[in-house]
């Protein structure tokens, strides 16, 4: 490493150290800023000493010390109680904010937030939604950071929350949330997400698992852990207790000997079973509340009759289509042999393989593999009459009784796209697909992808005893696709009831089930009247593949005091809370299905029970009243919890930022879209208000400078030159991505140039040059810049405008060659002038467009914008504002021939001579 940029790397370290006042001072008033690095430089030379002692007192990260990050789990009968502590210590000589960020399971609620600063507790209050709400509008509207929940992946969402702490002081954060562990495939799985992003003193992972029933087996590993690290998760097992730990010491957490990189990042996973002795099941009594879980061993699978109902549309065209098929042909693989199936492909019209179920032999699971090999996409949306051909075929079958009579009858769905041919009000599908199905068979509701309706498809499923499931669109969507259906592959009862005495319990839980599969399990839970245990008796009825299944038996309360005689206190309240929670879950559920009395009297009930238990719940809030700051008093923070329907709408939008803009988020410039737009410039208009975006590519020579925004009330520049891919195609078509970005604010003097090598600002005439490399964070009064490493440069101007410039390296598949590229996304424009324009900045005050006719057998519509008709294309692009790794896919219009017709006269208009030039 150069000596030069060791003295500059040093020059930064300090300059971190100093108050923000003396930061922004550093910036705008050393005029000889590169003259004393050059000083700096030579004084170095001869005092090689000074300089490395100097870097070694530097901080290597921000001066925010995370020393504590403690994760205690206590789990009882499947309920789990989980305690997430993290504490924090500013030593920096001023107060800076600290962030708080950690991930729970979507199961989970919320319980609790608390903090303590410097002895000070702050605690979060659950509250109706509704009535936080203006606390929640009031921390917006100052410009506040929430702490919100919000969605993290599949099986994850994301709780972050920042406080302001003074210089040298300490904050202690303490997150608890509950959930029932749901058994899937014969197993429970608890899941920690570990990401401290930095060394921590004191790590330790704790989890302790009491099951009265007996433990079967007990697994703990870590998709982070190494040969090394592995060895460190501690197990001990008795009959019925387990206990695992994971506590690297510092030294252990290290990437390397001496370096500041943590090994911790990834997933931490217990996964275990009960023992399951007797067919009546396991039934817990504590403290007047019963919780029964029933799943006996040892029972034959009940055939099924299934008819896969598949999407063909244009949109599951490309990979989509693919891993359909794919998952398709290992799933026939799996039919057993009493099982019948039919398959049913549809776009604008329904096609069936054969006009009726055919049994699961392996002549004709072969037949059928050759016929899912040639499934393609083409056309329209028809769900409604491919539905209702799926449950005609099962009924006629069921009528002709060519199907067993000690059989399931279901239908599995995978579509990606709304209804657009023949019935497309989605109400008049369910209520045509409810009326047909006559609560004979299951519906299960596969949404591929963010365009689908997911809220449509889970009421549709809830209706007809089934669940709605959502398919992320990955790569390993064929993994997700078998996953769901191995859970639905072996019914082994159906229509079970669990029957207790009407005088001794009250407040039941729902207690019957349309299907018990294999590997899953029922909970039923409910409070004794009189606490009544001896004439607590327990049947179970249920319909088996020969004969009716029907148990009873005695209820026995286990003594938890004789079982754990050494434990006084492991969470003695659990069976009520249990009760609670998946009360709340079902009300829930309920409040989305029947008519608008039941729906709101489930959420009036619901709501009740989330205040009473402090859970926070789709329904309720949570709302921590952040300490007094500098800057003011102090602020409330809320905590949201969002059904999946809520998550996924969420997920298909940017979130707006907290000024009054237009309907309009600008996010641009994406160089990496898919389909037929890859590798090229790709323009993306987001508009959060319609759920929608926009998107066009501009075609020309590598080395073409465009202007993206230019604002002449405020002096805003944002020009961006294009480079080409490094390998020709045999066609000769040259793929492009943007490699520089020059921007200018003249009213403050600040210029910016950004390549993918480094980041140089000028202000003043002063230049400070950053690297990728190496993470920063500079603050002044007219610029702040912060750097993370090898990902992404945020930028804010004073009183103007905020974006993010993201740095992509591709490795071309068997090529030796990669290729570095920048994307650049506008996350506050509000404050630019009417007059702003460019091919972004034209959209920073909106757009108005209709879509109308969609062109039959095609992803095409008719877009009508500034007075014209244009043919656009539905397009699946990627959003990397948000996630800087892996993107998120968003889908938008596309507007072809270099967006002509959308943006203002033609692409060629917007180039420019100069990185910095405005002709």
């Amino acid at each position: 490493m150069p000596v030069v940029w060791k003295v500059l790397l040093l020059w930064v370290c300090v300059w971190l150290w100093l108050p923000a006042q003396a930061q922004g001072a550093l910036i705008i008033s050393r005029s000889d800023a590169l003259t004393q690095v050059i000083k700096l430089t030579n004084y170095v030379r001869s005092h090689k000493y000074v300089f490395l002692t100097l870097l070694a007192l530097c901080p290597s990260s921000q001066t925010v010390e995370v020393y504590s990050v403690t994760v205690d789990c206590t789990v009882a009968s499947r309920f789990a109680h989980t305690v997430m502590t993290s504490e924090a210590l500013n030593k920096a000589n001023s107060s800076q904010e600290i962030f708080f960020e950690v991930e729970l399971p979507k199961t989970a609620f919320i319980t609790n937030f608390s903090m303590e600063i410097e002895g000070q507790v702050y605690v979060g209050e659950v509250k109706e939604k509704e009535k936080a709400k203006k606390d929640y509008e009031k921390a917006v509207s100052t410009g506040q950071t929430a702490g919100l929940v919000k969605a993290s992946g599949r099986k994850m969402e994301k709780f972050s929350v920042s406080v302001n702490i003074a210089a040298n002081s300490n904050v202690a954060f303490i997150l608890t949330y509950e959930e029932l562990l749901q058994r899937k495939l014969g197993q429970y799985e608890i899941l920690t997400r570990v990401k401290p992003k930095q060394l921590v003193q004191n790590f330790q992972i704790v989890a302790d698992i009491y099951e009265p029933q007996g433990i079967a087996f007990v697994d703990a590993y870590g998709t982070f852990l190494s040969n090394e690290l592995l060895p460190l998760v501690e197990k001990t097992v008795t009959d019925t207790k387990a206990h695992i730990s994971f506590s690297p010491t510092l030294d252990q957490q290290r990437k390397c000997p001496g370096c500041d990189g943590t090994l911790l990042e990834g997933d931490f996973v217990i996964k275990y079973d009960v023992n399951r002795a007797k067919s009546l099941g396991d039934i817990q009594i504590v403290n007047g509340y019963f919780v029964h879980f029933f799943a006996p061993p040892d029972l034959p699978r009940v055939p099924k009759n299934v008819v896969f109902v598949i999407d063909r549309s244009g949109s599951m065209g490309g990979a989509k289509i693919r891993q359909t098929r794919e998952a398709l042909l290992a799933i026939l693989k799996d039919l057993h042999e009493a099982d019948y199936f039919a398959l049913i492909q549809f776009d604008d019209i329904t096609i069936t393989w054969k006009d009726s179920l055919t049994k699961a032999t392996k002549e004709n699971v072969a037949q059928a593999m050759e016929y899912v090999r040639k499934i393609k996409d083409n056309g329209g949306t028809n769900i409604n009459d491919a539905v209702l051909r799926a449950v005609n075929m099962l009924v006629k079958d069921r009528q002709g009784q060519k199907l067993p009579e000690r059989s399931v009858d279901m239908i599995i769905l995978l579509t990606d796209g709304m209804p657009n041919q023949g019935e497309t009000n989605l109400q008049r599908i369910q209520e045509n697909v409810y009326r047909a199905v006559g609560g004979n068979m299951s519906l299960f509701c596969l949404g591929f992808g963010n365009d689908v309706d997911y809220s449509f498809l889970d009421v549709m499923a809830k209706q007809n005893k089934g669940v709605a499931r959502r398919i992320y669109e990955a790569s390993d969507a064929t993994i997700q696709l078998q996953g769901f259906y191995e859970e639905v592959a072996s019914p082994l009862l159906s229509e079970v009831d669990l029957r207790y005495p009407d005088k001794a319990v009250d407040f039941l839980t729902t207690n019957h089930f349309s299907q018990l599969f294999n590997g899953s399990e029922i909970v039923v839970a409910g409070r004794l009247s009189d606490n009544d245990i001896v004439n607590f008796l327990v049947e179970v009825f249920a319909k088996g593949p020969e004969e009716d299944f029907q148990v009873q038996g005695q209820a026995s309360a286990a003594d938890w005091g004789v079982i754990y005689p050494e434990e006084e206190y492991i969470f003695g309240d659990f069976t009520k809370r249990l009760w609670a929670y998946l009360t709340i879950q079902q009300l829930l559920e309920k409040s989305e299905v029947g008519n608008q009395q039941d729906k709101d009297s489930a959420a009036a009930k619901a709501l009740e029970m989330s205040l009473q238990y402090s859970f926070v719940t789709p329904l309720t809030s949570m709302v921590v009243t952040k300490p007094e700051t500098e800057d003011g008093p102090g602020t409330h923070l809320i905590a949201d919890k969002l059904t999946e329907d809520q998550r996924q709408k969420a997920e298909r939008r940017r979130a707006m930022s907290h000024s009054q803009l237009t309907g309009f988020s600008s996010h641009s410039a994406k160089f990496r879209g898919q389909s037929d737009v890859d590798g090229d410039p790709h323009f993306m208009i987001e508009l959060p208000d319609r759920e929608d975006a926009l998107c066009f590519n501009i075609n020309d020579n590598p080395g073409t400078i465009f202007n993206l925004v230019r604002d002449p009330t405020s002096g805003i520049l944002v020009n961006g030159q294009i480079i080409g891919k490094k390998k020709v195609a045999p066609d000769g078509k040259i793929n492009t991505y943007f490699g520089r970005f020059g921007i200018i604010h003249q009213k403050l003097g600040v210029r910016l140039e950004v390549t993918t090598q480094d980041i140089s600002v000028s202000q003043d005439g002063k230049r400070v040059k950053l690297l990728w490399s190496n993470a920063a964070s500079l603050k002044g009064p007219n610029v702040d810049l912060r750097l993370t490493e090898n990902c992404s440069l945020t930028v804010t101007l004073r009183d103007s405008v905020k974006f993010m410039v993201v740095r992509h390296t591709k490795v071309w598949r068997k090529r030796h060659y990669q290729q570095d590229y920048l994307g650049f996304y506008t996350l506050d424009s509000h404050l630019l002038s009417p007059a702003v324009h460019g091919l972004l900045g034209q959209f920073y005050h909106g757009v108005e467009f209709e879509v109308g006719h969609q062109h039959p057998g095609k992803q095409e519509a008719t877009m009508y914008v500034k007075g014209q008709a244009l043919t656009v294309t539905r397009h699946w692009q990627r959003d990397f504002s948000r996630d800087v790794k892996d993107g998120e896919n968003v889908a938008c219009w596309f507007v072809d021939s270099d967006g002509a017709g959308l943006i203002d006269g033609r692409a060629s208009d917007y180039i420019v001579s100069g990185l910095f030039k405005t002709v």
